[in-house]
């Protein structure tokens, strides 16, 4: 079994999940797997290795999170780096016409996910002595459009959570940063978006070197960091 380093990935099943993934798999790293249900997982990932660990998880509910962590510590005795890719987008209400269903469905997806994966991972990285944490937020966050404002609070508000916590962990050697997606070039944006000139999109291979690099070791001295990764749009 590879001696490399055990990485979460939330969201790992969605297009940006694979290529995350698939990084770290290819870097001979333990990978832990992790989306809403073993049907998802099991068509994500239909042939895994020794080194892939598949676990369902609610994300929005504390207890699982709970539980999927400590099924990955107790299988590799580690964690040493927490990827938070899972999040939702939706859009179309304005600001005055958002729904209590809307709001909160955003915010538990895009934040409470984040919050509940970091309570059980980061005393774990605090005992180990260091970790890396990397949040997913979105380019278009740093400012306001119609009909996207609970969307976008959400994904502001992964910003905030991402300096916050880096102010707290980095003397405890814990790197806390997150990337600004642009529009990621997915099959469902191909759908939804037909007109639109994909080569400006980025791949999410392109967005997964990223995070494996501030994930590594060449990114000990980054911590806070909300990095654009827009491929040419």
């Amino acid at each position: 079994m590879s001696k490399g380093r055990v990485v979460i990935v939330t969201g790992a099943a969605g297009a940006l999940g694979q290529a995350v993934v698939s990084h770290f798999a290819e870097l001979g790293d333990r990978v832990a797997v992790l989306d809403y249900s073993d049907d998802i997982l099991k068509a994500a990932f239909p042939d895994t290795t020794e080194n892939t660990l598949l676990v369902a998880c609610d994300l929005t509910e504390r207890a699982s999170c709970s539980d999927a962590v400590s099924q990955v510590h107790s299988t590799w005795s580690r964690i040493d780096v927490l990827c938070n890719v899972a999040g939702g987008f939706m859009m179309g209400e304005a600001v005055h016409q958002t729904s209590d269903e809307t709001w909160a469905a955003l915010f538990d997806l895009n934040t409470r996910s984040i919050i509940h994966m970091a309570a059980e991972v980061v005393p774990l990285m605090q005992q180990q002595g260091g970790g890396k944490v990397v949040n997913v937020s979105a380019k278009a966050a740093l400012s306001g459009l119609a009909n996207m404002g609970a969307y976008l609070a959400s994904k502001s508000a992964v910003i905030r959570l991402t300096e916050s916590m880096s102010q707290e962990l980095r003397h405890a050697s814990i790197n806390v940063n997150c990337i600004l997606p642009g529009t990621i070039d997915t099959p469902r944006n191909r759908t939804d978006m037909p007109d639109a000139d994909h080569d400006k999109w980025v791949p999410p291979s392109d967005l997964a070197e990223v995070i494996g690099f501030l994930a590594s070791d060449a990114a000990s001295a980054v911590h806070g960091a909300s990095i654009p990764v827009e491929g040419l749009s």
